[in-house]
């Protein structure tokens, strides 16, 4: 039997041979295939969550090929999932044929280019959480940087351009800082293998903090951490809808699992080293990117910023380095793609009826839009942690594990974080009062002299939101399989902090 990593990370090339055969005016037919492809490729996922032994914490569902041999050099295409990871690749399966359905009317231009870089782009972002080996997963990394480029360059807004450059020189720069770390280790370790790396150990304690400081410089880069977020409001503004969905959902969470996969388990003295600044770090990010949050008049922008402010909670609940802070930045990372993910959804569905992202020119949506205003209701909501939404249950465990945290090492860290859940609630409030209540904006005046009216979502949006919203009332009232599946693994690579 076929590997089921393989099927799944390599199964969207399937629709990427079908979709080079078709003719370009067949637009309905290559949204179906992609479509279908997408929705495969997460059943294969599901079949993969059968295999997976939850109790066991080491990588399961193995495969390990000779891949390029050159003299002394043994590079191996390595691929294991475990708790770090099951997520977030379920997470990726999920998010894309929701992000796919998403651009049904909204992209009209290309339809064929697109969908096959968005094929292309899971591949790459499956086959990142799925890498056990540091050559491959540099490959994988490095390719998703290609499509994404694409689907800003080509679909994005009037600067496009400028952000898809943005994003693949902020992306690179930190990446070769990366390579020659992953090039040390591959000639000092005489493995790339991440198993055997970590199994083998003895990697100098004067080294560690610079291959930790290599390797984090791509992973906060991608994160993004403060100060190194400026690519995020312009990539997240200029892309289409789905490439926003996806950015946010997956690609940031690329360089929050390589703090969890690859800095933690390989550098554990840089990482008790670096955890307090890591940490003051983290913080002042929850609290910069919640207080631009509210200066934004750009929906997008605001829900960009906010990014920089919820990826702050995970990754000062990954370097608590208890329990309750990792498990609980992993949760928080599955989150903040579902949540983010819906607001993006939302955002492209009122701006394909507008073509505005300006919220002063809102208002009294509620009364013309209501079933639109739940839902961005419910959204909003999660995202600034209320209690019962999937928001809440991961800043909890982050906070606890960061307040009784030794690493980090005082618990004013928690404090400042949690002031970030008030000023959360703040700035999604301010946004949604002058989106939905009050009277009519200017741009309800304006269709309506156009002769149009604006309308609620229609049934293709419903099924296209309605996914999300079932994890963020699941993950709120029911968490505990998703902790399930997560905790024994973590447990496995936090015993070298003990």
């Amino acid at each position: 039997m076929t590997n089921p990593l393989i099927l799944v990370t390599f199964f969207p090339l399937l629709g990427v041979l079908a979709l080079l055969f078709v003719r370009s005016d067949r637009k309905t037919l290559m949204r179906w295939i992609s479509l279908l492809v997408s929705l495969v490729t997460f059943g294969l996922s599901i079949w993969m969550l059968t295999l997976f032994d939850k109790a066991n914490p080491e990588l399961q569902l193995g495969f390990n090929l000779p891949w390029i041999q050159v003299a002394n050099w043994n590079i191996s295409f390595i691929m294991g999932v475990d708790g770090l990871s099951i997520l977030l690749v379920l997470l990726t399966t999920f998010l894309t044929p929701i992000s796919i359905l998403s651009t049904w009317t909204a992209v009209e231009e290309r339809v064929k280019e697109f969908m096959i870089f968005f094929l292309l782009l899971e591949v790459g972002m499956l086959g990142v959480f799925l890498a056990q080996d540091l050559f491959l997963f540099y490959i994988f990394w490095e390719f998703t940087l290609v499509p994404m480029y694409f689907l800003i360059g080509i679909w994005g807004g009037p600067r496009r351009i400028y952000a898809a450059i943005k994003f693949f020189l902020y992306t690179m720069a930190g990446s070769i800082l990366m390579l020659l770390a992953i090039l040390w280790l591959g000639i000092n370790q005489g493995t790339f293998s991440v198993p055997d790396l970590i199994k083998n150990g003895g990697i100098p304690g004067n080294i560690q903090l610079w291959l930790f400081l290599a390797f984090a410089a791509a992973f906060a880069i991608k994160v993004p951490m403060w100060p190194l977020h400026s690519w995020l409001p312009d990539a997240h503004v200029e892309a289409p809808t789905a490439g926003s969905v996806i950015l946010a959902g997956v690609l940031l969470k690329m360089g929050t699992y390589g703090f969890l996969r690859f800095n933690l388990p390989l550098f554990p003295d840089a990482v008790k080293q670096a955890a307090p600044w890591m940490a003051l770090l983290a913080v002042i990010g929850i609290l910069y990117g919640a207080a631009v949050s509210y200066a934004q008049k750009d929906i997008k922008k605001l829900v960009a910023y906010s990014s920089v402010s919820h990826l702050g909670f995970v990754m000062l609940g990954l370097f608590a380095l208890n329990a309750q802070g990792v498990e609980g930045a992993i949760l928080q990372m599955i989150n903040h793609g579902l949540s983010t993910g819906a607001l993006f959804l939302l955002v492209g569905m009122v701006y394909e009826q507008t073509h505005t992202r300006e919220f002063s020119v809102y208002g009294g949506l509620w009364k013309i839009m209501p079933v639109y205003g739940t839902v961005m209701l419910i959204v909003a909501l999660s995202s600034m942690g209320l209690p019962g939404l999937n928001g809440f249950i991961g800043e909890f465990a982050i906070l606890l594990g960061a307040f009784g945290s030794k690493a980090i090492g005082s618990p004013w860290f928690a404090g400042l974080a949690a002031a970030g859940v008030i000023l959360a609630a703040v700035y999604i409030l301010y946004m949604f009062q002058k989106m939905f209540l009050g009277p009519e904006g200017s741009i309800v005046e304006d269709v309506k002299k156009h002769g149009h009216a604006l309308r609620d979502l229609n049934l293709r949006e419903i099924v296209t939101v309605l996914p999300l919203l079932v994890f963020i009332f699941w993950i709120g009232l029911y968490p505990k399989p998703f902790f399930d599946l997560i905790a024994p693994a973590v447990e496995k690579l936090l015993i070298a902090f003990h």
